[in-house]
């Protein structure tokens, strides 16, 4: 299967290729999301509180379970390449553009402020936060390959439709 993108391909090799890209962010940010989870279970209630930034109360790490569907379907559509699971990896890559764009937005926010924490928690938060940072490399990266994918996937039917005319479409042409 060769996706036409403009006047440059990708073969079977490159669209496996991205799907194993996705795949690996997937699992990366997942246990991330357990890295930070059993460092803000450890903190301890102090008279300024814990620290529980936005991006760990909204499950944010825990979404790269959506990209490694997004991988496996990928996968799944290029060694069986069907006009359903084409569609349906088109759908789940822009589910997956959308979810990066929003967990960057959340990132930035959770970035921007910090408030007080109490001193015995201030190494969690500091190390959490790190993380949030490394994570901010990431979704840049997911959101590229969802839509490197998307852009190609969604040429690669047009250019199938062309090809392949419905037959009510031939029969308007050929009365005229």
């Amino acid at each position: 299967m060769a996706c036409v993108c403009g006047s440059s391909k990708i073969s079977t090799a490159d669209s496996l290729v991205l799907g194993a890209i996705q795949i690996m962010i997937g699992i990366f940010q997942v246990l991330m999301w357990h890295f930070l989870l059993v460092l803000y279970m450890g903190q301890i209630k102090g008279v300024f509180g814990t620290y529980e930034p936005i991006t760990y109360k909204t499950g944010c790490a825990l979404w790269g379970v959506f990209f490694i569907i997004s991988g496996a379907i990928i996968i799944r559509s290029t060694n069986h390449p069907t006009r359903g699971l084409i569609i349906s990896a088109l759908v789940v890559n822009i589910f997956s553009i959308i979810t990066a764009i929003i967990a960057v937005v959340l990132i930035f926010i959770e970035l921007s402020k910090f408030k007080s924490v109490s001193y015995r928690n201030y190494g969690q938060a500091k190390l959490g936060r790190e993380v949030s940072r490394v994570l901010l490399f990431s979704y840049p990266l997911e959101f590229v390959t969802a839509f490197v994918y998307a852009v190609c996937s969604c040429s690669h039917l047009s250019q199938k439709r062309e090809e392949h005319p419905t037959p009510v479409t031939e029969e308007v042409e050929s009365t005229f």
